[in-house]
């Protein structure tokens, strides 16, 4: 293929007009002279008709007269070269240069219609290639820095002769310094030097020439004629797309994190079920402490909702971030700080390669619920510790440190005190954990919320299967509201799934209760029983019905006496005779 796209240009744009023509009877004198005026090298010859017939050259006439033929009054055509090769002025260059190179001539005449329009000449030819040479270089320059990726190029023995404005972006090293230069003095470890080498092509290597900078480079090596003459690297910074890969991961993560949630605590469970005195003091300190940042620790028996009220602590905050819930208990010792502290790219064998945010970034902005908080290992106490006062973590494996703005919420059904006394928990953690405490009442406290939750529990469990409401036949209730309920919350909620899947007909009866709580409910009520002895009786119902209308005012007499309808000073004159 013909060079530069020359092929297509064509004679007429090219030619010169700026030639001499003469008759061919006029004296070589005359020739002579008007060719030196004109400061011409050569003259075209024409007869009577108007044909070009001849050419005479400067060279032609230093000829002549070396040969000393040379008579200044002959005719011009006595002298004239005749053989004449012209060509159309729609004949191409490339066309125009081959004749010239298959006859040997530095001239051709560009003839129209049998009149001469123009000349090519070999020196017409040259410039417009050296000028073409020159616009194609600027314009692969120009393409060559406008490209996206960074562009080397090498010669056999490793020598720069390209090196684009993106390469010296990426690698912050200018042109100037580079070009002309072996490429292994500025990067030994290079693909190129590797192709270089073995002359076997690299495709899309990964490489990160700085911290936070992630390149893929393809190396190629480059043969002209089957002679290896160099290599072409091409590098890709893919820095922005792994910074929006993470960005989508950690996104993806968050998504998925929140469709658990969804389908966890989907219906009204979230909520806070009950009105007895006992809870709706926990509930005025948890919304009081909820607008502050203050650390809160939720104590109490397993199933008593500890993880429902530490979410409506958060919702309460109106934190823009995550409730995101961790159970201490259930991590295995060697991943509590990747799971909590996340990790960078290969932090370890096994780890995901595009790195993991951990539960503190992921509720960064939220609320983090550590449950069962007794159960977290020491050296990750010291840790949490740390993140507590500075209020930035570090991933494990990685260098930078992420301010963390969280709020912390723990709970357990441990004694945290006797276990700081036992040195199994760090007394500065449990301070810093324990600003504020909030001690959940066990569900046989609260007798007046057992049929509000059994309620909820029903109308949740059947909408959800898409059950009817079945009734409940009254010595289940009484059953129901006598038993212990060790389990509390959590236990009766299970207990209720258990009579809905066994129930026919839409209805509960003693049939289906589970027998532990028959029997149990049972020996309560034994216990409960009055004696015949009148006497005894009344002093036994008095008493306990001073003790339930205390239990349900939270111990305020005022308000127990209004409840038994009597004085405050006859119920004060009974604790004093009960010695209650």
């Amino acid at each position: 293929m013909f060079i530069l796209g020359s092929k297509n240009v064509l004679s007429r744009e090219v030619m010169s007009t700026d030639f001499i023509v003469i008759d061919q009877n006029r004296s070589i004198n005359e020739c002579i002279e008007r060719m030196l005026r004109k400061n011409s090298k050569d003259i075209f010859v024409k007869n009577e008709k108007g044909q070009i017939v001849g050419i005479l050259t400067l060279t032609d006439v230093s000829n002549i007269k070396d040969e000393g033929k040379y008579h200044k009054e002959q005719p011009v055509k006595t002298y004239m070269n005749k053989c004449v090769i012209s060509s159309d002025p729609e004949n191409t260059l490339k066309e125009c240069r081959n004749i010239m190179l298959e006859n040997s001539i530095g001239v051709l005449p560009i003839v129209e219609n049998e009149d001469i329009v123009g000349v090519v000449r070999s020196q017409h030819i040259r410039d417009f290639f050296y000028m073409k040479i020159e616009e194609a270089g600027l314009k692969l320059k120009n393409i060559i820095d406008s490209i996206h990726e960074a562009i080397c190029v090498v010669d056999a023995d490793g020598i720069v002769n390209i090196w684009n404005k993106n390469a010296e972006k990426l690698y912050k090293v200018p042109v100037e310094n580079i070009l002309g230069k072996n490429v292994q003095d500025f990067f030994p470890d290079a693909a190129i030097g590797q192709v270089l080498k073995n002359k076997k092509e690299i495709h899309n290597k990964y490489h990160s020439p700085r911290k936070d900078t992630h390149i893929v480079i393809s190396a190629l090596p480059i043969y002209l004629g089957g002679e290896f003459v160099g290599v072409v690297s091409t590098d890709r910074n893919v820095t922005e797309v792994m910074q929006l890969s993470q960005k989508l991961e950690n996104a993806k993560t968050k998504l998925s994190f929140l469709e658990d949630e969804v389908k966890r605590f989907s219906g009204s469970f979230g909520n806070i079920i009950g009105n007895s005195p006992k809870l709706m003091k926990r509930i005025e300190i948890a919304r009081r402490v909820s607008k502050s940042d203050a650390s809160i620790i939720i104590t109490g028996e397993s199933g008593t909702g500890k993880e429902v009220f530490a979410r409506a602590i958060h919702e309460h905050s109106e934190k823009k971030g995550l409730f995101v819930p961790v159970n201490c208990s259930a991590i295995p010792g060697e991943l509590f700080e990747s799971e909590l502290f996340g990790y960078d790219p290969g932090a370890f064998t096994g780890a995901n390669r595009k790195g993991k945010m951990g539960i503190f970034e992921l509720a960064n902005g939220g609320t983090i619920f550590l449950d069962e908080i007794g159960d977290m290992p020491m050296y990750m106490q010291a840790k949490l510790l740390r993140v507590l006062q500075e209020k930035e973590i570090m991933r494990v494996g990685g260098e930078k440190r992420i301010k963390i703005d969280a709020r912390i919420v723990s709970a357990t059904h441990k004694d945290l005190k006797k276990m700081v006394e036992n040195g199994e928990f760090r007394e500065d953690l449990f301070y810093r954990l324990n600003v504020v405490e909030i001690d959940l009442p066990p569900l046989r406290d609260r007798r007046g919320d057992i049929l509000m939750l059994v309620e909820h529990f029903l109308n949740e469990i059947c909408k959800k299967s898409g059950r009817n409401l079945p009734t409940i036949e009254k010595d289940v209730i009484r059953l129901i509201q006598n038993y212990e309920w060790k389990g509390n919350i959590r236990e009766l909620k299970n207990t209720v799934e258990h009579l809905i899947v066994l129930n026919s007909e839409d209805n509960i009866d003693m049939a289906i209760v589970p027998e532990y709580i028959i029997e149990n409910a049972t020996v309560k009520e034994i216990k409960d029983q009055y004696p015949l002895d009148l006497g005894v009786a009344m002093e036994k119902l008095e008493k306990n019905s001073i003790k339930r209308a205390l239990e349900m005012t939270d111990g305020n007499k005022a308000k127990a006496a209004k409840l038994l309808n009597i004085p405050r000073s006859t119920l004060y004159y009974k604790m004093e005779v009960y010695k209650m």
